[in-house]
């Protein structure tokens, strides 16, 4: 067995004893596995095993790594996990499923220009900057119920928000504040739980847990 099939069972072994800690019934969370840097060789045991979702960073990475993959393996799901520049808008909307990183007006008009262009489904959160971290995107929490109103006039199909909380501060307290914004919208998935938080992401009801060290290792670039 790969060492990233058997760090994926193990991962969603640990999931279902956390939620089974926290008496949760019908909750089922998805592991995007966060394939950013490795190689078709480090993703391929995870297709075979049958894992569907895979998250990259990069547009221009996602477009020569996936391009044949999504052909191949018809059940993929890939989620557009890192900022997004608006020139690139196009090109994501032709790779990507999810993107997690919508965080502005000019690249919500840009995508729904190219959504509605290509006649694509493309499901989207919005990145909120819970710590008010200027080197991080995302809107001002205060700006988010006018924001996904924008969003909805522009047709676009908003599933839920995505925070990545401060290093080093405690991330049940962004996790928190995430859950309380994102029932405020009455949005039905939350994006956040990273490999050294996700098992504290489950208890606030996050849906789209980004794992990626944990499944693939280390990066070394």
């Amino acid at each position: 067995m790969h060492h990233t099939e058997s760090n994926l069972i193990e991962i969603n072994n640990k999931i279902k004893n956390k939620i089974s800690s926290l008496s949760l019934d019908q909750y089922d969370p998805k592991v995007i596995a966060v394939s950013k840097t490795f190689k078709e060789r480090d993703i391929l045991p995870l297709l075979d095993y049958g894992h569907c979702d895979f998250g990259e960073n990069k547009v221009q990475e996602a477009l020569l790594k996936w391009g044949n993959l999504k052909k191949k393996y018809k059940n993929v799901k890939l989620h557009m996990l890192g900022k997004l520049q608006t020139n690139k808008a196009k090109y994501a909307v032709e790779i990507f499923d999810y993107i997690h990183s919508l965080d502005n007006l000019k690249l919500a008009n840009k995508l729904a220009n190219e959504i509605h262009k290509k006649n694509k489904k493309v499901k989207m959160f919005i990145q909120i900057n819970l710590g008010g971290e200027k080197q991080k995107s995302g809107i001002e929490p205060n700006d988010l119920e006018t924001f996904y109103r924008s969003c909805l006039l522009l047709k676009l199909d908003i599933i839920g928000t995505m925070c990545i909380p401060p290093d080093n501060q405690d991330p049940k307290f962004f996790f928190k504040e995430l859950l309380n914004l994102n029932n405020k919208i009455k949005l039905p998935e939350i994006s956040m739980g990273m490999t050294n938080d996700y098992l504290e992401a489950l208890e606030f009801r996050s849906t789209y847990l980004r794992i990626g060290t944990g499944i693939f290792g280390k990066r070394t670039n």
